[in-house]
């Protein structure tokens, strides 16, 4: 099974847990060079429809953790829309619908398997999918996938910036610490003092070709 992820666009989150939104838009190329297009769910949800089967609602794609159902999915001329409701006996639904109320949750995804693509240029076309579950997840792959280059794209500016001799100003520094997962404080101490030393050196012309001799200063060791 694959999976797809979409932004979460509910609306009318009631107090009962039912709400109306798009797990599926069409005609947007995605991240992975995919386009969904206009009809791609019409026969598994007729599928699922005839056989009597639901499409789940589970909570980040686990299997073990159901939270909801669809009363109603259909195809429109935006994409796949789906009438939902979380099921508030279940503590993990009631956590999901406080989230989805404050707008803490990062977006639906689509689980499902290719029936039928087709290639237009560098576009790959899902014309075709069996759709097995709409999903709200806490952090859209996709969209961590394009943090993550971000970050290394930084990263990379910043090594090549050092190498060039114009280094990133302590503020940017202090900022590509925190995107890394270190504490404020110890991101702060870091960049305003070895990192303020280092380049200070470097710019003064202290040791400028001495790695070991930056990275002490950059620790204040």
């Amino acid at each position: 099974m694959k999976t797809k992820d979409f932004a979460l666009q509910v609306k009318d989150l009631s107090e009962d847990g039912t709400f109306e939104g798009y797990g599926s838009i069409f005609g947007n190329v995605d991240s992975y060079g995919e386009k969904v297009m206009p009809g791609a769910f019409i026969e598994s949800l007729a599928r699922h429809k005839r056989e009597g089967s639901n499409v789940l609602m589970l909570w980040n794609h686990d299997a073990r953790e159901p939270i909801g159902v669809w009363e109603d999915l259909a195809e429109d001329a935006k994409g796949l829309w789906g009438k939902g409701r979380f099921l508030l006996d279940i503590q993990r639904a009631r956590e999901v619908h406080t989230l989805a109320k404050a707008k803490a949750i990062g977006g639906l995804s689509i689980g499902y398997r290719e029936t039928d693509t087709d290639q237009d240029g560098a576009v790959r076309l899902l014309k075709k999918l069996e759709l097995y579950e709409i999903s709200p997840v806490t952090f859209p792959a996709n969209r961590r996938a394009r943090i993550e280059a971000v970050k290394s794209e930084r990263m990379e500016e910043f090594a090549r910036r050092l190498r060039d001799g114009d280094p990133l100003p302590v503020k940017d520094f202090e900022d590509i610490l925190r995107e890394a997962g270190v504490p404020r404080s110890m991101a702060v101490q870091i960049a305003s003092v070895g990192y303020a030393k280092a380049i200070r050196s470097e710019s003064e012309g202290e040791k400028a070709n001495d790695g070991a001799a930056f990275m002490r200063a950059l620790l204040n060791i």
